[in-house]
């Protein structure tokens, strides 16, 4: 090393540029979540205020594609002259790390944001903000530009209201892309809103020209409705509210004919997307409490006593769990998991005393949740049954892996791919095309299991499901899936261009969502995009993935009748050398990642779209259609 190292080489970086040269410690990262991210920040300022009581509307407006303004009529940020700063408190508040009211507990009993840096940070990863009160008569403003006031706050005005207006444009060298999608921002509005049914949200779009209004008067039982879209469910909810050592657990759960659990978490109104110690309080109460009342009931009687294990309890379980308190303690400035470990016993006792009231008032819902659990413990043992059956298969056989997967003679997962693909001619142009040292290939033949509408048991027993365990090699399921023996580091699914291929497609993502959740959660999983057409002008061949490009394509030949057009159906219409070059090289193919933005909403979304109920699902086509691309009729 050449460079020198003594105290001259040690930076102290002023003001708000730490945010600006590190901005995923603040937001999580500099893609879509951390863009979105920004709006949570202010939205959750003027929750704070009406969780303190004093804030009854809020208004999200999308002025254009990367322009957001949020308005709230709480109390305003103040603006008279910090008394040890010197400069305004709107100022401070906006241009200051860990500067906030919420530090005292005098201003906000409770509220999300302690760490006082929401604010100042969103100013900081800003192009442009400004900022308007209305407070005291007056209308105070002050605009920003990447965090540093462009001038003085001024008085533009008189004004009857009080509230906060926050506008801004994020940083286009900051964020890699910097549009809004109003659906990543409702589903926060919605989330609140449900939280508090005193509150009303509206989200105007005023690019689309549309306008949504967030109002439930029966608050997070209103919730369970909205989750459980596509699922029958079993009974009417079954709520809790009590109040213990100054926190306040509220929580709504009902069961449904579904054999996946759903629990939403949520502490001060932020989204615990990770848990922690309230869910782990819930979880420990529930199976106790149903352990308790089967003891005690007649199903249990006359046979050898069972203990229900926290899996089968939850087997089919949608429940909302809201904790309010003075000081929690987040994991990270975002707040995915509450760390309280005071919480665990808290909520236990709260939410075990809870449903001991409920069952006592309600044996008949009860009586179902213990059928529905024990129907789960009798499906568990017979999958258990049927793993380890599977599992001695393996140990006699000479090669544990499926006979339906051709695998790649590499065996370092990091450079290793599994392509899983529907049919025999698309299995076989694959497996003749993929270059086979790092490239395997597993062929399916015919649709798989829809694991939606089926128990354990019956899942293991379907041949295309064992042969996609076995090929990733994480086994399954809560009690044996370990996503460090996954073999591969891309389980890429390949599947038609056209309806069928896009069943297919949900049917795999289905099971990989509920069974195998963190190969997603991982980054793990992708979706292959082969071509849609093959054109050919004189000796030139091209491939095209969608109408819009084809049709740029068409404008750009100058002698029309020249050109052919072929439009593949499906991967089998592919030769070998062309599926390689379009769908599998690595230097020309296009892979879609799958992740997820949101739990609860695609907990939603597949319930609808491959749940037992009809109508919602209906009403879901019905609603999006507008949006299919390149549909096959």
């Amino acid at each position: 090393m050449t460079e020198r190292y003594d105290a001259a080489q040690i930076q102290v970086l002023k003001g708000l540029e730490g945010v600006r040269r590190r901005p995923a410690m603040y937001v999580g990262d500099t893609g879509v979540r951390g863009l979105h991210h920004l709006v949570v920040e202010i939205v959750d300022n003027s929750i704070d205020e009406a969780m303190a009581g004093v804030c009854k509307n809020i208004t999200v407006t999308l002025l254009d594609p990367n322009k957001v303004r949020i308005e709230d009529d709480g109390r305003g940020i103040p603006v008279d002259t910090h008394p040890e700063l010197g400069i305004s408190g709107l100022e401070v508040v906006m241009t200051v790390l860990h500067a906030g009211a919420k530090f005292s507990g005098k201003v906000y009993t409770i509220s999300g944001g302690l760490h006082g840096v929401g604010s100042s940070v969103v100013n900081a990863l800003s192009e442009w903000m400004e900022v308007e009160v209305h407070r005291d008569g007056d209308i105070h403003v002050q605009s920003y530009k990447k965090g540093e006031p462009t001038g003085p706050i001024k008085i533009k005005g008189k004004t009857k209201k009080q509230g906060t207006i926050t506008t801004f444009i994020p940083d286009p060298v900051i964020f890699k892309k910097t549009t809004f999608n109003t659906d990543i921002i409702a589903t926060r509005l919605r989330e609140v809103a449900y939280l508090n049914p005193e509150l009303t949200i509206k989200l105007v779009d005023t690019v689309k020209n549309t306008e949504q209004v967030f109002h439930y008067k029966k608050g997070i039982v209103d919730f369970l409705s909205y989750l459980d879209q596509g699922r029958t469910r079993l009974h009417r909810p079954l709520y809790i509210k009590d109040s213990r050592n100054g926190v306040e657990v509220e929580m709504a759960m009902e069961y449904t004919d579904s054999f996946s659990e759903h629990i939403v978490t949520f502490v001060n109104m932020i989204n615990t997307h990770e848990g922690g110690t309230h869910l782990a309080g819930f979880k420990a109460a529930l199976t106790k409490t149903l352990n308790d009342g089967l003891r005690k009931s007649s199903m249990n009687k006359a046979k050898k006593e069972v203990d229900l294990t926290g899996e089968d309890v939850r087997e089919g379980l949608t429940a909302v769990v809201s904790i309010k308190m003075k000081t929690p303690q987040f994991e990270g400035q975002t707040k995915t998991k509450l760390g309280n470990s005071e919480l665990r016993g808290l909520v236990e006792s709260v939410i075990s005393e809870g449903l001991s009231e409920n069952f006592d008032n309600q044996p008949r819902i009860l009586n179902l949740i213990l059928q529905k659990a024990t129907s789960a413990a009798r499906s568990r043992e017979a999958a258990r049954k049927a793993r380890d059956l599977e599992r001695k298969k393996s140990l006699l056989s000479s090669d544990a892996l499926p006979g339906k997967l051709a695998d790649c003679s590499s065996d370092n997962p990091d450079e290793c791919e599994l392509f899983i693909v529907e049919g025999n001619s698309a299995g076989g142009s694959a497996k003749q095309g993929r270059d086979r040292r790092f490239q395997a290939v597993l062929a399916l033949r015919g649709k798989i299991l829809n694991v939606e509408k089926s128990g354990l048991n019956k899942i293991l027993a379907n041949e295309q499901v064992k042969a996609i365990i076995a090929s990733v090699g994480t086994g399954f399921g809560a009690d044996s899936f370990d996503a460090s023996n996954v073999r591969y580091s891309k389980i890429i699914i390949m599947a038609d261009a056209d309806v069928d291929g896009s069943h297919i497609r949900t049917l795999i993502l289905t099971l990989l969502y509920r069974h195998m959740y963190e190969l997603i959660e991982n980054g793990l999983v992708y979706i292959a995009q082969p071509p849609l057409y093959k054109t050919r002008y004189g000796k030139k061949e091209s491939y095209l993935f969608t109408d819009e490009e084809l049709e740029t394509y068409r404008k750009g030949v100058s002698n029309k009748s020249h050109l052919e057009v072929q439009r593949f159906k499906g991967l089998g219409e592919m030769n070998p050398e062309q599926l390689w070059e379009t769908t599998m090289n690595p230097e020309n193919r296009i892979l879609k990642k799958v992740s997820v933005a949101d739990g609860a909403e695609a907990d939603r979304v597949f319930s609808i779209l491959m749940g037992t109920e009809v109508e919602p699902r209906r009403e879901f086509i019905e609603k999006n259609a507008q949006f299919v691309e390149n549909l096959d009729i």
